[in-house]
């Protein structure tokens, strides 16, 4: 199965695309750990897209192409991939078709978490991490045993400096220019399934796994 997960910020993608790449039996592939893994093995892309990291830039789309098809072509990704955070663009869309046609390959559906804005600033405005081992809280549908303290260390709870109220803003409009014309492409492309993202997580998932059996009755070519 090759899936890419797509939604705005605090949709719940590296959650689903954790538990696909679970049940499909392929790797999680995000683009975080992509760019991480490239920095600290100081190749070649991986210098080029910490340069611009570091600048609080977005990595350029032809390095990130590049980097995307290095990590597909690994054997761990030849049976499937799940991506998460890519494509992020138009134009990296259209990358990931070329890199899947010349292996006569296509995707099998671009998944959209759909989520209200409502409901993406309840998520992400209750998110509390824990300053020591990163674990991740909800003061509503994940609360600490003890407020502001991490059950696994004890240590400080903090809310990330890009889950406040401005910065929530700011990532909703970079997501509404970038990322909105890439569901426009696959929906043209007849691949796009969108998902209901505001029910639970099992819910979710089964919705997700529901549409992909639906979808694979109807059609097994690339589009």
């Amino acid at each position: 199965m090759r899936l890419v997960i797509l939604g705005a910020p605090g949709a719940g993608k590296g959650t689903q695309a954790s538990r696909l790449a679970t049940y499909f039996n392929c790797p999680h592939v995000s683009t975080g750990e992509i760019f991480r893994r490239a920095i600290k093995d100081q190749t070649r892309l991986g210098k080029e897209a910490d340069f611009h990291i570091s600048k609080g830039q977005l990595v350029p789309d032809d390095i990130t192409i590049e980097l995307v098809e290095q990590r597909i072509e690994e054997p761990d990704s030849q049976f499937g991939f799940i991506l998460d955070g890519y494509p992020r663009t138009p134009n990296q869309a259209i990358g990931l078709d070329d890199i899947l046609r010349q292996k006569s390959l296509c995707l099998d559906a671009a998944i959209h978490l759909d989520l209200s804005e409502k409901e993406i600033y309840r998520r992400l405005g209750n998110r509390r991490v824990c300053t020591i081992c990163g674990a991740i809280y909800h003061l509503d549908s994940l609360p600490p045993k003890h407020p502001g303290l991490c059950d696994r260390c004890g240590s400080p709870l903090v809310q990330r400096e890009d889950d406040h109220l401005d910065t929530i803003k700011a990532r909703l409009v970079v997501y509404r220019q970038m990322t909105k014309p890439v569901l426009s492409y696959y929906k043209n492309r007849g691949t796009l399934l969108v998902i209901d993202g505001e029910g639970d997580i099992d819910k979710v998932f089964k919705t997700i796994i529901n549409s992909l059996e639906t979808r694979s009755l109807k059609t097994n070519d690339c589009h």
